[in-house]
């Protein structure tokens, strides 16, 4: 049939019509394709660029030299060491398996750090380079870069390492570095890029954990062109990093030496304070342990050694250890009863050997007493009795807030590890720590140092320095940081009466000059140098009635663990005090026989800034002195050959 003519025409719009709608979505499409094509070739022709480059050119972490530590004189503390590793990167390798056992006939793999870098491949994502040589030499590194077309994914690299030439002398001071652990980044939320870089260290303890912000630096970057293999082929282009801070701290070497020397195989502590500025000049703990075992992980033996060591060498015992003062605290009681008004420095009292309180006899130490005592024989000959006396009268608030004037009980912020805060105790404080009331006992025993007291070397250091100088000193330990003068902590006088301390002053200088003081055979001769000290023994074992009746077991009757602790705290000279000193020597018996003699040692050290002269010590110490220097002058020759030998 056919169509009309009007029939025809409709049809002809209508083709017309969708022939114009799908050339026009056809142009439309054109031009957004066009368009597009336009913005990615024009507009992000950049960016595609760079992820064209990607596929050829990595990016890698260039770790910062480590910030290097030194003493206030500029000896070298900690430094740094070139270094050179193997690694690889697994999805670079293709076999891993194969490419280790091609290296293995290039160079000898220790089999413990092949397991380790096992275990880190399993674990870790493919890109994530892993060591598996450290510390290798130049030859070994040659063959490896020689045939490196055979060992795709390895690449031969230098890096820095941590060294300590000082050893064990600065072991608890600087502290050490050592391989990021999964524990290390478990405690930080977004750890840094260069935490991930394969046995990247850190400060672990010490001075390089507590500053480890400042010593570590900001990482830098290295681009380098690879081939299809993954194998770098150039390196285009380098950005070195940020290095450390440089630090350097208040100690003097050769007196910390000196020190750790003369502590020898005691387990003790004993800690130098500058009076002027309150740097600490000497932080001392015996006995000690060389720093650079746990560089690079320290074996299981060594480590084994150290901590099942009675002596407990990893403790650092200058600013962890805790001890009962003993009688270097009764200048903190009677100080408090002074400016309680409820003493006087010409009162006495009078002393048989004990005193009864609460049905219950607080003993002296000596049996027979001291008679009639005042302020300055009670400190002189340490009488126990006068200060259980003047406890009753001033009572443990006083005397508690006396020590924290004092700088016991006290957290110092310095950069060591596990600063103890010690313990001046209250009436509250035992309530809230046992749930017992305070009771006169525990009054009298805190006043001659005993019971719930607690004191480390550095606070004895600290309140020894603030009796000195009428000063609140507070301790320093980084000198500077990048050549930048650290400031002083304040030392605003001291919030006690300055006659009051002068009192205490003599008294202390009577314990080491007067011949029925109990230092008396520690003193120095020299008179513009004189010292002013206070000796202490503090029980670590409770003494029962009957042991008495029968006689009190000697120290070195007893088994090492339970003898007395000896302390001994001193300033000097007396006339212008520069140093203050505190030694104790844990076990080690009587504060006269065990502490005082090293902390006059020290001093005299610390005054003549080297060897003394033999004439600065008493006649009858003068032989044994003799051959002590010259052990010690042996002992450092010898130190100093190995590190030469081991350098």
């Amino acid at each position: 049939m056919k169509r009309n003519n009007r029939d025809s025409a409709d049809s002809a719009r209508r083709i017309t019509r969708r022939a114009l709608l799908l050339g026009g979505a056809q142009l439309a499409f054109g031009g957004v394709l066009a368009m597009r094509m336009r913005y990615m070739q024009v507009d992000q022709a950049d960016e595609f660029r760079l992820l064209a480059e990607e596929n050829r050119v990595k990016v890698r972490l260039l770790p910062p030299a480590r910030g290097e530590m030194f003493d206030r004189n500029g000896a070298v503390i900690a430094k740094n060491e070139p270094s050179y590793r193997i690694v690889l990167v697994p999805e670079d390798a293709g076999d891993v398996e194969q490419v280790i056992a091609r290296l293995a006939n290039l160079i000898e793999l220790d089999p413990d750090e092949l397991a380790k870098a096992r275990k880190e491949i399993s674990q870790n994502a493919p890109f994530r380079p892993v060591t598996l040589a450290d510390r290798v030499s130049w030859e070994a590194i040659s063959r490896v870069a020689v045939n490196a077309p055979a060992l795709p994914g390895i690449t031969p690299e230098v890096g820095l390492s941590r060294q300590y030439p000082l050893g064990p002398d600065m072991a608890h001071v600087a502290g050490y570095v050592g391989p990021v652990s999964d524990y290390d980044l478990s405690k930080i939320d977004a750890p840094d890029q260069l935490l991930l870089i394969p046995r990247f260290q850190i400060g672990k303890v010490g001075v390089e954990a507590k500053l480890e912000d400042s010593l570590r630096g900001k990482a830098g970057n290295k681009q380098v062109e690879v081939n299809s293999a993954g194998r770098e082929m150039r390196e285009l282009n380098r950005r070195e990093g940020q290095p450390g801070a440089n630090l350097q701290l208040t100690i003097d070497h050769r007196l910390q030496n000196y020190v750790q020397a003369r502590l020898g195989r005691e387990s003790a502590a004993a800690v130098v304070m500058d009076c002027e500025s309150g740097d600490i000049l000497c932080a001392a703990s015996a006995p000690s342990f060389d720093p650079n075992l746990f560089v690079r992980g320290i074996s299981v033996k060594d480590y084994r050694d150290l901590t099942e060591n009675k002596y407990r060498p990893l403790a650092n015992k200058a600013v962890q250890g805790l001890y009962p003062p003993g009688s270097t605290f009764k200048m903190v009681t009677v100080l408090a009863a002074l400016e309680a008004g409820e003493v006087t420095p010409d009162e006495t009292v009078y002393c048989p050997g004990h005193m009864e309180i609460s049905n219950r006899r607080f003993h002296c130490w000596k049996r027979a007493g001291h008679g009639q005592v005042d302020l300055l024989t009670s400190l002189r000959e340490s009488c126990d009795v006068y200060y259980y006396d003047l406890a009753l009268r001033v009572g443990i608030e006083k005397i508690s807030e006396m020590a924290r004037k004092l700088g016991l009980g006290e957290r110092y912020d310095i950069p060591m590890s596990a600063i103890a805060r010690g313990r001046a105790p209250t009436k509250d404080w035992k309530l809230e720590t046992y749930g017992q009331d305070w009771v006169v006992g525990d009054t009298v025993n805190a006043s001659i140092g005993q019971g719930y007291v607690l004191a480390s070397p550095i606070q004895l250091a600290v309140m020894t320095a603030r009796m000195a100088t009428g000063r609140a000193l507070a301790p320093r330990l980084v000198k500077s940081i990048d050549g930048v003068e650290q400031p002083m902590p304040s030392d605003a006088e001291l919030d006690v009466n300055p006659e009051h301390l002068r009192l205490v002053r003599r008294a202390m200088y009577s314990v080491s000059n007067h011949r029925k003081g109990t230092a008396y055979g520690s003193r120095i001769i020299e008179d513009e140098l004189r010292l002013a000290g206070k000796t202490g023994t503090s029980q670590v074992r409770n003494i029962t009635a009957e042991e008495r009746r029968r006689g009190v077991t000697r120290n070195e009757d007893l088994p090492w663990e339970r003898r007395d602790h000896a302390l001994f705290v001193n300033f000097a000279p007396y006339k212008d005090p520069k140093f203050a000193v505190a030694v104790v020597v844990e076990h080690g018996g009587g504060g006269s026989t065990a502490a005082a003699p090293i902390a006059r040692d020290i001093t005299l050290q610390a005054l003549y800034d080297g060897e003394p002269p033999l004439e600065a010590y008493p006649k009858a110490a003068r032989s044994k002195v003799k051959a002590q220097q010259e052990r010690l002058r042996r002992e450092r020759r010898e130190f100093l050959k190995r590190e030469s030998d081991r350098a």
